[in-house]
């Protein structure tokens, strides 16, 4: 049974079908940190391309907000029913979705609409569950199941891109199939217990994408939820406001319970003068726009401040796959932070007087937006859990 000091990781992966700009399914993930909940849906729409974005895009929001608000999932089905009409020449839905309600103690329920059922992973093999048939009028129906994860335990939701990826080849008349799905989760995937829930995702999507030869023919997409010991992480930048509490912010580095990263000159001297360890620059990684890297022993990343966070937030926004070959400090913190679960962004509030600079506060201003936009960006899009706090 999962514990209170588990976590609900969740992670996603996509590929536009050929030809495509934009992907027509939709992922959205919300966090409800006061209710002790993950809602996650995937959903997907008729078709390719803009159209197909737009209603999926729609059918994920109403799922997602009437799941949060803990509505009757039949209510919510029938609202999409309605604003999505059955497509009169195939006389299916213009969108499939597949929502997952989970709590932080591993209960979870899975409402399926249309899209190929969801597998539940519990270390290389598969966990079996039963499905029961909701009705929600029009000749629609939902499958609908309730399951208890454990530590380890993920759930696997996919479009039909990816079960249907190869249909047409001699060896895949039908496609890759639920079976095939399984199959590698259970072999490929499952046999490395440390992968996440975005490895998993971008594994299966992998996979799909070069059955159809590396040109998917749908939309495919695969997302993961999965329950965990939690990645910890804490980013330090700025001095804090007294320098008394200069010690506070040094032991926050020392035996810390996780990885620690420190952003700004000033303040990894203050960790390396308060701990007595030496503060180097790295001129190994060097890049025109995001200043050196710097080391400390025992810290995990040590960067430069206001344009490394800056640059960061700016790849976030991106969402990645990044381009290749930038390795860089602002690089290593977003791939940091997104390998992370549990984020805190402990922000210094002191002037650094040694500057002179009149335009010190107006950066410092600047510096507590960013943060707080960071926060929010980490847990609105990815799903983290973070915490701010000024000092």
């Amino acid at each position: 049974m999962a514990g209170a000091d588990l976590f609900l990781e969740a992670g996603w992966a996509q590929r536009a079908k050929r030809g495509q700009g934009v992907a027509g399914d939709t992922v959205v993930v919300r966090r409800l940190p006061e209710e002790g909940r993950l809602v996650a849906v995937l959903a997907d729409g008729l078709g390719s391309g803009v159209k197909a974005a737009v209603l999926s895009t729609l059918t994920a929001t109403i799922a997602v907000r009437h799941t949060a608000a803990g509505r009757d999932v039949r209510r919510s089905a029938e609202l999409i029913a309605r604003t999505l009409p059955v497509c009169s020449v195939r006389q299916i839905g213009y969108s499939t979705f597949t929502i997952l309600d989970v709590q932080d103690d591993g209960r979870a329920r899975i409402f399926n609409n249309g899209n190929p059922h969801s597998v539940w992973l519990r270390g290389r093999s598969l966990a079996a569950y039963e499905a029961e048939r909701i009705e929600v009028g029009d000749e629609r129906s939902l499958r609908a199941a309730e399951i208890r994860l454990a530590e380890g335990d993920r759930l696997v939701v996919c479009s039909d891109g990816v079960t249907q990826a190869g249909m047409g080849r001699v060896s895949l008349p039908f496609g890759w199939g639920s079976e095939g799905l399984e199959k590698h989760l259970t072999g490929t995937l499952g046999c490395d217990a440390r992968l996440d829930a975005q490895a998993i995702a971008a594994g299966v999507v992998e996979a799909a994408v070069g059955i159809d030869g590396g040109a998917p023919h749908d939309d495919t997409t695969c997302l993961v939820v999965h329950m965990r010991t939690p990645r910890r992480l804490t980013v330090i930048t700025g001095p804090p406001y007294e320098e008394e509490r200069d010690s506070e912010i040094a032991a926050l580095c020392d035996n810390p319970l996780g990885r620690v990263a420190l952003c700004g000159g000033t303040t990894a001297e203050i960790v390396g003068r308060e701990l007595g360890r030496r503060v180097n620059i790295d001129m190994r990684h060097s890049d025109p726009d995001i200043p050196p890297m710097g080391a400390i022993e025992g810290i995990d990343l040590v960067t430069e401040g206001m344009i490394t966070l800056a640059a960061v937030q700016r790849l976030l926004e991106a969402g990645p796959p990044w381009p290749a070959g930038r390795d860089n400090g602002a690089t290593r913190l977003a791939r940091l932070l997104l390998d992370s679960d549990v984020i805190d962004l402990v922000v210094g509030t002191r002037i650094n007087g040694a500057h002179q600079d009149p335009s010190l506060p107006m950066e410092l201003g600047i510096r507590r937006n960013l943060m707080r936009s960071l926060a929010a960006l980490l847990q609105d899009r990815y799903a983290r859990k973070v915490s701010l706090r000024f000092v």
